[in-house]
């Protein structure tokens, strides 16, 4: 099949994929997606907090604008995506309570609160009483927190829901084909090959297949992006009406080690999350379970009279820097956008319209250079 001139070719159906098919799809672009199960991996597995502020760390000040630029651009894109797709995606303003369980955690929140005070962020010191006020069901153990109103929360599978029927509305054809290699000719991406051996064609792929990214063939070995899978387990819980239910996210440092709780619509809590460089196993473990559950009644008591309702393995798609690569893939035709590590529903909205401009200019001028996410400053380091 050969592509007409305004073709594009998006590999990858997560959130990433989703929105920027159909953020170019509106555009005007004739688009074609492949994915063997659209809205599955790494979106399904997703807690879905919207959390710059809680997730700034030191060292990121570029990914945490860019975190902060998309958070900002959140509600009109689920507004929009709801409109479009006539599907809720559970977006929630409640905020986020961080939490420390024990002094050293409590002092670690403090250097947290000071490093988001430099950089203008809003956030607020609980003390312990003032954290059980906000959530009367917290362990009396909790030693101080954070009051993150900022900080809101998606349902990552609302979400991937309402992308995927936004997409068929905006007539992106989905093919739910894995795909094996890119097609290169004379230096320039022409096309794929999928794994039954058919080809398609068009003048733009969007290589946004998350961490499979890197392992599709066909890119030339110092142009493929550097992404690797980083395992996250998460488990989620069902309380009946005779549990209490957390009001907003709780976010907390437990003895050194994240765990979260967010709560959902219908009674279900996610927790999470394991971060566990091992590779693309996606065997759910008795220990990994045993430690959110462990370090979960810490901070909530209740939930061990919750039901298990699931628990899920995904993989986080991580780069060398943290940092998302999204740009000029180094050759003609090709357009990366992968690499968003815990931040890939949080930054779906920016990506999306950052893919649709790039393409829309065809891959030259017209487009804002973002050099922090240009997949080509790994390249570029290593002098190839």
């Amino acid at each position: 099949m050969t592509g007409k001139a305004g073709d594009v070719i998006v590999v990858g159906g997560g959130i990433i994929g989703l929105a920027s098919a159909w953020r170019l799809s509106l555009a005007g672009a004739r688009v074609t997606l492949f994915d063997p199960a659209p809205g599955s991996g790494a979106t399904r597995a997703a807690a879905g907090m919207l959390a710059p502020v809680t997730e700034a760390h030191y060292g990121e000040e570029e990914l945490l604008r860019l975190n902060l630029e998309s958070m900002a651009a959140w509600p009109a894109f689920a507004s929009e995506l709801e409109q479009q797709s006539g599907l809720e995606v559970g977006y929630d303003r409640s905020g986020t309570l961080a939490v420390g369980y024990d002094p050293s955690d409590k002092a670690a929140l403090d250097e947290l609160w000071r490093f988001q005070q430099k950089l203008g962020l809003e956030s607020s010191p609980l003390s312990a009483s003032a954290c059980r006020s906000l959530e009367p069901a917290l362990s009396p153990s909790i030693r101080g927190g954070l009051d993150v109103p900022t900080d809101h929360q998606v349902d990552p599978r609302q979400v991937g829901a309402a992308l995927l029927e936004a997409c068929q509305r905006a007539r992106v054809s989905i093919r739910h084909e894995r795909v094996e290699s890119l097609l290169v000719e004379r230096a320039r991406v022409t096309g794929l090959r999928t794994g039954e051996a058919r080809e398609e064609r068009a003048p733009t792929v969007v290589l946004a297949a998350g961490w499979r990214s890197g392992e599709i063939a066909g890119i030339p070995p110092g142009l493929r992006p550097p992404v690797r899978p980083v395992k996250g387990q998460v488990i989620r819980l069902r309380l009946d009406e005779r549990l209490p239910r957390p009001a907003r996210t709780i976010r907390a440092l437990v003895r050194g080690s994240f765990v979260y709780l967010v709560p959902r619509r219908g009674g279900e809590l996610v927790c999470g999350a394991t971060s566990e460089e091992m590779g693309a196993d996606s065997r759910v473990t008795a220990g990994a379970v045993y430690q959110l559950l462990r370090d979960a009644q810490s901070v909530y008591p209740s939930i061990l009279e919750a039901e298990l309702a699931e628990a899920i393995t995904g993989f986080r798609p991580g780069s060398p820097d943290n940092a998302p690569l999204v740009g000029p893939g180094g050759m003609a035709g090709l357009v990366i956008a992968t690499g968003h590590f815990r931040h890939g529903i949080l930054l779906a909205p920016v990506t999306a319209r950052i893919v649709a401009e790039l393409v829309s200019s065809g891959l030259g001028e017209g487009w804002e250079r973002r050099p922090a996410i240009d997949p080509r400053r790994f390249s570029r380091r290593a002098g190839r």
